[in-house]
């Protein structure tokens, strides 16, 4: 192992901070990186920011305290292009998009995957709660010991290549064992909160953030019920996910929730809470991390969202390369641009982006 050298993704949080504590007591050669990306702190010196925020210095102290040498890189012309451009050109064309997914296959498992390989290491490691064994022969990704934590959902788009380079130490913990190391070992990001939020818009005001910047305004427009017929007036399309129910701004004397928009039309269309359910969708963008999987149909269980629960199910492709999946039971508010994961048991299958 002292031979293997690890580049070990840090954020200056506790998941990262015992990442590298993990990996450097394992015996690995250790070294940290902190990705510069999207901050709207004040220009701070030692880091390669454009505009660095606290994370980086977080970081770099946690790496002072491992012993390990600290590095930084500049990814955030990528990281807008890749992840912050297509989110608001997503959500400005009706979908709901989520950026992680796209993170994991541009960025931390795409050009820091590059950097570590380029660089001489030997694996690249991160706080994600997921496992990855080599089982007859094949690496392949599994979910966490932790199913509360587990984080494969947003890890269905990386490279298949990559899996024999990626460590992900933490699968077999619980959060509280992680914290436990932290504090066990003086680590400052012992009791640290967890980032709920899409880490670009921490507020989650996600209409105001694509207003600031763009240069497009989202004027109002009419509610439909599914029948057509008009219910009221809408504040702008990008104020509403499918499924929502709070913050409409109409009284109809019965819970109603979003089941459609239509951009062409600027229409938001409201139904009652039955009408969400289905049982099949399509996915295109497609990865399939297990040899053999899906060239035929095969019975598998999917997740539509993270907190999904993982529902039985039918996957299958279609002449054209797109995916379908049929459930056994109906399925609440199927969203376009979200994510749509496949599972064999514990084992990661794949995904793709739901139509």
């Amino acid at each position: 192992m002292k031979n293997k050298k690890v580049l070990v993704a840090m954020s200056g949080g506790v998941d990262s901070t015992v990442c590298a504590h993990l990996i450097k007591n394992a015996g690995f050669g250790t070294e940290g990186i902190t990705m510069c990306l999207w901050s709207d702190a004040e220009t701070v010196t030692d880091c390669l920011c454009p505009v660095p925020d606290q994370n980086c210095i977080d970081a770099k102290s946690a790496c002072d305290k491992l012993g390990i040498k600290h590095n930084s890189i500049a990814l955030g012309d990528s990281f807008r292009k890749n992840v912050v451009d297509r989110f608001i050109s997503d959500y400005i064309n009706g979908l709901t998009p989520n950026p992680c997914v796209e993170c994991n296959k541009h960025i931390k498992f795409g050009a820091l995957m590059s950097y570590a390989i380029n660089n001489g290491f030997d694996h690249l490691a991160t706080g994600h709660y997921a496992k990855i064994e080599k089982i007859d022969g094949e690496y392949l990704i599994k979910k966490a010991s932790d199913e509360k934590k587990d984080q494969t959902y947003f890890l269905w788009s990386i490279k298949k290549e990559y899996l024999p380079h990626i460590l992900f130490p933490l699968g077999g913990y619980a959060k509280n064992e992680i914290r436990a190391i932290a504090e066990d070992n003086g680590y400052e990001s012992a009791h640290r909160s967890d980032s709920q939020d899409i880490c670009f818009i921490p507020n989650g005001d996600y209409a105001s953030f694509i207003c600031q910047h763009t240069d497009k305004t989202f004027p109002e427009g009419n509610f439909l019920s599914v029948d057509g017929t008009v219910l009221g007036k809408h504040s702008g399309i990008i104020n509403y996910t499918v499924g929502q129910r709070k913050g409409l701004g109409i009284a109809l004397g019965r819970p109603v929730f979003v089941a459609s928009k239509n951009v062409a039309d600027n229409t938001v269309t409201l139904s009652d809470n039955e009408y969400l359910f289905s049982t099949e969708l399509t996915a295109n963008s497609v990865n399939i991390l297990k040899n053999g999987a899906l060239q035929t149909p095969q019975r598998i269980e999917a997740k539509i969202r993270y907190r999904h629960t993982p529902a039985p199910a039918t996957a299958e492709f279609l002449p054209d390369g797109r995916l379908k999946v049929t459930f056994d039971e109906p399925q609440r508010a199927i969203t376009s641009g979200q994510s749509v994961v496949l599972y064999d048991g514990d084992i990661l299958i794949g995904g793709g982006i739901i139509e």
